[in-house]
C-alpha cells in the first residue's frame, strides 16, 4: 500500500467512528426529546400528533445527515482535497448519499477517502431507517 493510498483510511476510518458516535448521540437524543407524544394530547388529536412527531422527527434526522456531511466537508477542506468550502459540502452530500451526480473530484490521493464517506453513508442511512421505523411503531402504538 503507497503513502497515499493509507492516508485515506488514516483519515477515513476515524471519521466513520466519530460520525456514527454523533449519529447515534443524536438519534438518542432526538428519541428522548422529540419523538415523545404528549398523552394528553394524542387522545384529543389522535392522527395530526403521530403525523407532527414523524415530521419533526424527520426533520431533525435531516439535519443530524447534514451536520455530518458538513464535518466530512470540513476535513476535504482541511485535506485540501477540495478547492472551497461549497465544493466541499456539495461533494460531501453526494458522497453521503452516494448519489454522486456532479463533476466534482476529490484530488487523485484522496479518492478512497470519498468511497469510505460513501461507506459511512450507509451505515448512517441504515441506523436512520431502523430508527424512523421504531419511531413509527412508538407513535402508532402508543396508548393502543
Amino acid at each position: 500500500m503507497r503513502i497515499g493510498q493509507a492516508s485515506d483510511w488514516v483519515w477515513g476510518l476515524p471519521l466513520i467512528v466519530l460520525m456514527m458516535l454523533i449519529h447515534v448521540f443524536g438519534l438518542v437524543l432526538i428519541s428522548q426529546r422529540a419523538a415523545r407524544p404528549p398523552r394528553t394530547t394524542q387522545r384529543l388529536y389522535p392522527i395530526a400528533v403521530p403525523v407532527m412527531i414523524m415530521g419533526s422527527t424527520v426533520l431533525l434526522v435531516a439535519v443530524l445527515h447534514g451536520i455530518e456531511a458538513a464535518i466530512w466537508a470540513f476535513a476535504y477542506r482541511i485535506l485540501d482535497a477540495l478547492p472551497d468550502g461549497r465544493s466541499a459540502m456539495l461533494y460531501s452530500l453526494n458522497a453521503i448519499t452516494s448519489y454522486g451526480h456532479t463533476n466534482l473530484e476529490l484530488q487523485g490521493h484522496w479518492q478512497l477517502l470519498g468511497a469510505l464517506e460513501a461507506l459511512n453513508g450507509c451505515l448512517a442511512f441504515g441506523l436512520t431507517t431502523a430508527f424512523l421505523f421504531a419511531v413509527i411503531q412508538k407513535v402508532v402504538l402508543t396508548d393502543k
